[in-house]
């Protein structure tokens, strides 16, 4: 059996809102695509909305989501009513099959959004929209797959601006330890929790995001 990232009973409701939200942040608020697809990957939200928290992916509107995304991570937007249109286009479309696909592989958003942006998930709208999910999500595997020749140590150091012996110095980890984990020479879901720690506290994320699929 297939493990998914929480209850289908909430999928429908978390696509529909993720969708709403992208469109509300994009549309209305003219906020940029990778713009906001970024902040929503880093803030607390997209975790909690990954684990299928009901307060995130049924509790609120997209407007409303992308509102607290956008204050929770600083971005200066200038406000406007809450709109949600009836002709959903492609940056609803980008929102609702992200969460679909976040829900099918159970990644993180942050893993998924930086391989493929929010601004090229809108881009695939117009081969993809009115075919079955599924083909959505077996594009999105095979660009995961080709990304996977970089660990998620070194996607996350890259994400942040960081060189090897920039995160070296702020984490207090060697850089020949890094170099030996982003070289897949050395098994970094078998490294010691303190050291895990120090580097998500540098790459601002959880120590599950340093882990490597097996």
């Amino acid at each position: 059996m297939m493990i998914r990232a929480y209850d289908e009973i909430y999928l429908d409701s978390a696509q529909y809102i993720l969708g709403h939200a992208v469109d509300f942040a994009l549309m209305t608020l003219d906020v940029d695509a990778d713009v906001f697809g970024d902040a929503f990957s880093v803030s607390s939200i997209s975790k909690q909305f990954a684990k299928g928290n009901p307060r995130y992916v049924a509790g609120v509107n997209g407007c409303e989501l992308a509102r607290l995304v956008l204050t929770m991570t600083n971005i200066s937007f200038t406000d406007a009513e809450d709109v949600m249109y009836l002709d959903k286009g492609p940056e609803f479309w980008a929102g609702w099959a992200l969460a679909y696909y976040q829900w099918y592989s159970y990644r993180e958003f942050i893993g998924i959004l930086s391989v493929v942006p929010l601004s090229k998930i809108i881009q695939m709208y117009p081969v993809f929209h009115e075919m079955d999910i599924m083909k959505f999500v077996e594009k999105m595997n095979e660009l995961m797959r080709k990304s996977e020749i970089e660990t998620r140590l070194k996607r996350l150091r890259l994400y942040a601006g960081l060189s090897q012996s920039r995160l070296a110095d702020e984490s207090g980890v060697s850089i020949r330890q890094i170099q030996l984990f982003e070289q897949k020479q050395r098994d970094i879901n078998s490294a010691a929790a303190s050291t895990l720690l120090k580097l998500s506290k540098v790459l601002h994320c959880s120590i599950e995001d340093l882990m490597e699929y097996t």
